[in-house]
């Protein structure tokens, strides 16, 4: 399964591995518009509507997880927001995240007027926008929201500025399916479906019911025709309360690993009759002793709600919605109350739902590459965008599986130890005397030590390196196979300004290692 994000210019594809298991921002980042079938524009216009839909442009420099110390060429990209309350405008993260420049467009206006962000989550994918003109919403009022969930087969239209020419499109379909799914960097929430046509450009307009906005356009099923996907008012409103409260945007999850309690054997093997309905634990996101969930517990209530065998809960009269939708709900203080059947006793607990989820492989989220320069090296951090990155490269994917590289066996892992990164050769080495018969493009491979020192982050990375005395520096890799770098230590140090003026480079490396290294006396 493929989802297309739909801003104008660039493509993201979430592969069916992101959505099951690291769904963190595994974004590609494509130059040009896929040719997208030309919408039919419905004549059914609601009015006023039109008054409150915004074109956006954005000026991108996305990160280059190859040549960390600077940013991808300028990318010019197109979208659509809509104008809600406070003077702010509503749009889709993906639209902003490391743009240099926004402008916005009123419908029917020629003038374009400069925005800033104010507020993003990319795991939700939304984001705020204010201009600098506050007479810009002088006879654009505010798009009102629907109070409530649209019902399966409602109609709706759809208002954005897709490829196919320059003036706001207005497409219709009707409501398919309302559903739990994941986002973006493990954030689960609602997801409407419609399948009125959503190309690239709509993303962060709005959807319409009855002249009232029932969500935001985000993405479209790639391969697939005219399945595309609504970010539902409820999740804009909790975003927005969020926001008003001066709270970073996030949302509280449960990372527990599950299973569905349909297998006849399993009522047998965990000794429960037939009147026990829930879904089983099967692996604890906590493994600590005093972690409320254990293996094999069997989950039937949230609240005072009962959870199916395949961990669904009734909404109303006619939703049907993974349980831990109600944690958005329902959290108070950072937990949640579940109701288990353990060892044939029903126990009350109250389970942590953490906003983050720790990885060892985090995604950027909306960052530039940290990066550090020693001699013709270049180290990183690992991240999601770098394993996107070299993902394209398939060949690359089965030598790092044959070697044991732990960007793949270690995937999905949470980190070990507070602080624990895994550092990699982010660039082909530096042509430079000293690189002379080691193997120069050692991309990806992931850092085990130096001179002996396990390597546990960048940072202690870059103060091992500076901190040496010794006359060589011998650099091992984790992985079977590997070559293991001896270096001269003083050579490697006085050659990387020469390397750095040679090379057109400002900085040996990022902010962040650059002050960690000056806070250690370095």
């Amino acid at each position: 399964m493929h989802l297309f994000f739909t801003s104008s210019s660039r493509r993201f594809t979430f592969t069916a591995l992101a959505l099951a298991a690291v769904f963190a921002a595994p974004l590609s980042h494509a130059a040009a518009d896929q040719p997208a079938p030309t919408a039919t524009p419905t004549p059914v216009v609601a009015d006023g509507v039109e008054k409150s839909v915004v074109k956006i442009f954005a000026t991108m420099r996305y990160p280059d997880v190859f040549r960390p110390w600077t940013k991808a060429s300028p990318q010019e990209v197109s979208g659509t927001g809509v104008i809600i309350d406070g003077n702010r405008i509503l749009t889709n993260a993906h639209m902003v995240l490391y743009s240099s420049q926004i402008q916005v467009q009123a419908n029917l206006s020629g003038e374009k007027v400069s925005a800033t962000v104010v507020a993003v989550s990319q795991g939700i994918d939304l984001a705020v926008l204010k201009v600098d003109d506050p007479t810009f919403f002088d006879g654009h009022p505010p798009l009102t929201r629907a109070s409530k969930l649209p019902d399966n087969k409602d109609s709706v239209l759809v208002y954005g500025y897709p490829t196919g020419g320059n003036n706001l499109s207005i497409t219709k379909g009707i409501v398919s399916r309302i559903e739990f799914a994941p986002y973006n960097n493990f954030t689960d929430g609602l997801r409407i479906q419609i399948d009125a046509a959503i190309n690239p450009g709509n993303s962060g307009g709005p959807a319409v019911v009855n002249n009232q906005m029932i969500g935001l356009a985000f993405s479209r099923l790639g391969g697939a025709d005219n399945i595309g996907y609504i970010i539902p008012d409820e999740e804009i409103d909790l975003f927005l309360k969020s926001v008003a409260d001066g709270v970073t945007p996030v949302k509280p999850g449960m990372f527990d690993e599950l299973q569905t309690n349909e297998n006849p054997a399993l009522r047998p093997f965990l000794k429960i009759d037939k009147s026990v309905h829930g879904i089983i634990v099967n692996d604890p996101f906590g493994k600590t002793a005093d972690y409320p969930l254990k293996k094999w517990d069997v989950i039937t209530k949230i609240g005072d709600n009962p959870v199916d065998d395949e961990g669904m809960i009734s909404i109303g009269n006619n939703l049907r919605l993974e349980f831990q939708y109600l944690i958005q709900k329902m959290a108070k203080d950072g937990k949640v109350p579940l109701t288990v059947v353990r060892d044939g006793k029903e126990v009350n607990v109250q389970l942590p739902v953490p906003t983050d989820r720790p990885l060892l492989i985090p995604a950027l989220g909306g960052k530039y590459p940290s990066y550090y320069i020693f001699g013709p090296m270049v180290f990183s951090k690992a991240s999601a965008e770098f394993l996107e990155g070299i993902g394209n490269r398939s060949s690359t994917l089965t030598y790092l599986s044959f070697i044991g590289s732990p960007l793949i066996t270690r995937r999905g892992d949470q980190p070990a130890f507070p602080g624990e990164e895994l550092v990699v050769v982010s660039s082909p080495m530096f042509s430079h005397k000293l690189d002379i018969g080691y193997e120069k493009d050692a991309v990806s491979w992931v850092v085990k030590s130096v001179n002996g020192i396990a390597i546990k982050n960048l940072n202690q990375l870059a103060q091992v390196l500076n901190d040496s005395k010794d006359e060589y520096l011998k650099i091992e890799f984790a992985g079977t196979g590997l070559e293991t770098f001896i270096f001269p230590r003083q050579e490697m140090k006085d050659s990387t300004d020469d390397i750095l003026n040679d090379n057109d480079i400002r900085s040996q490396g990022s902010p962040d290692v650059l002050d960690a290294l000056k806070k250690s006396g370095k």
